[in-house]
């Protein structure tokens, strides 16, 4: 039986925006090792599944009931939501600073 993971995926690192972050994505787990191919070295995979096969959903209901209608073995990967602490650029020179000693 084939076994997923169901999660919501993090921002890049390459960007600042959240595009790509929206959709839920049904994954399935690699069934066998990926290995050398021996002519040109590339990485080979007999596991078609696991390789090439990951489907959105827009969201986290829609992603099980899909799995658990097509008999489908997951587990849901929660991710933590980043706080974010407004604050202005004038903070960093204010002297109520609490951050420690400026070294300039």
């Amino acid at each position: 039986m084939a076994k997923a993971r169901i999660f919501k995926p993090a921002k890049t690192a390459m960007q600042s925006g959240y595009g790509k972050t929206k959709n839920w994505i049904l994954e399935f787990e690699p069934s066998s090792a990926k290995k050398p191919e021996h002519l040109m070295g590339w990485v080979t995979s007999d596991d078609m599944e696991g390789d090439q096969v990951r489907l959105f959903f827009p969201n986290q209901e829609a992603a099980e009931n899909f799995a658990k209608n097509c008999g489908i073995d997951f587990f849901v990967h929660q991710r933590t939501e980043r706080v974010i602490k407004p604050k202005s650029y004038a903070d960093n020179f204010s002297p109520d600073r609490t951050d420690g000693n400026w070294t300039h």
